[in-house]
């Protein structure tokens, strides 16, 4: 089959061999697989990944030295399920928390060497975390239920709720997943911060109640003007050196920190600002299994409205150039690969 290759930190598209389902596993063949910042990132700095992988003990670490084939937000066409049984036929529509379990183990889909991601043409899964797709609703839409699932955890992890105002720095997907959730659950006001254009009229078509460039006005300078009461939660999904300290900086005392952007390199905190104004900040990464159906449901009713995060699709042989144009930010939010 056809797929997009990680090879040697080049993206290479090329023949690879079919994915054959095992006990418990469904071969499914791939329609619509967004392309993630956190692939950006492996293909740059992939040697990073795995170390860190490593040192916090993930189940699952890909060996850069062989093929990789990348790809985790996806929603798939049953083909086959094998000897798995459970509630899926072929034909049906799914999408699945990106992991498959067996005899030897966990592995990550789109981060391993032995399971194919959605950059490919089919993939295996695991049946036991297939969801199927509610009828009528897009593929399209339906394949962002997992950077949405991100964005979901994230509002849950950090505590905020009807007394509480929120700040997210930073309007790429993460950061636009955790506005759509806050919007969701009617939670305000919301302000978001970025230096792109593009993203802040997202954030804002998104439900944030108010969007700045950090660049004019601090984005906790503009909680302050538009509520300045409500206990303040601020989401940092930007990734960066530095990133943390700033909000811990700028935050009033009794701030909640949510850090969801994912920063791979070494970073400096002073802790004595935490300690003064008696911060607490915390982390997030991925989501739970019932976060991940919720999110299909909320996304299948119209709670959550995903069709403008979509900027663009392409092929296999598009993909090489998708990622290239990804690192503007004003030029896409979410492309979708349709193998």
């Amino acid at each position: 089959m056809r797929a997009v290759v990680m090879r040697g930190r080049q993206l290479v598209v090329d023949e690879v061999a079919e994915p054959e389902p095992g006990p418990g596993e469904l071969l499914v063949q791939t329609l619509a697989c967004g392309i993630c910042g956190s692939d950006l990132h492996a293909l740059q700095h992939g040697d990073q990944m795995v170390e860190m992988s490593k040192v916090s003990g993930a189940p699952f670490v890909m060996d850069l030295g062989a093929d990789v084939v990348m790809g985790h937000e996806f929603c798939a066409e049953v083909l086959d399920v094998g000897g798995s049984g459970g509630a899926v036929v072929p034909g049906d529509r799914v999408v699945s928390i990106p992991v498959v379990f067996n005899a030897n183990g966990v592995f990550s889909i789109g981060y391993s060497n032995q399971y194919p991601g959605g950059y490919a043409e089919r993939m295996v899964l695991s049946s036991m975390l297939a969801v199927k797709v509610p009828n009528g609703l897009a593929t399209h839409l339906a394949a962002l239920t997992e950077p949405m699932a991100v964005g979901r955890h994230a509002v849950e992890r950090s505590g905020a709720g009807p007394g509480t105002a929120s700040v997210v720095l930073g309007c790429g997907p993460v950061g636009l997943a955790v506005i759509a959730e806050l919007a969701r659950r009617g939670l305000g006001p919301i302000v978001a911060a970025d230096f792109s254009p593009a993203r802040r009229a997202l954030a804002a078509t998104m439900g944030a109640t108010e969007v700045v460039d950090p660049a004019v006005e601090p984005a906790v300078a503009a909680w302050q003007r538009v509520d300045g009461a409500k206990p303040l939660v601020i989401f940092e999904a930007v990734g960066v050196p530095g990133m943390i300290d700033a909000a811990m900086l700028a935050a009033p005392r009794g701030t909640r920190i949510l850090v969801v952007g994912v920063c791979m390199e070494a970073d400096t905190v002073r802790p004595m600002i935490g300690i003064a104004k008696e911060l607490d900040v915390g982390f997030a990464l991925g989501y739970t299994p019932a976060e991940f159906a919720d999110t299909l449901r909320s996304i299948a009713e119209g709670e959550l409205d995903v069709a403008p995060l979509i900027t663009g699709t392409v092929g296999l042989d598009g993909v090489p150039a998708a990622f290239a144009e990804l690192a503007n930010p004003d030029a896409h939010c979410k492309i979708l690969v349709e193998p």
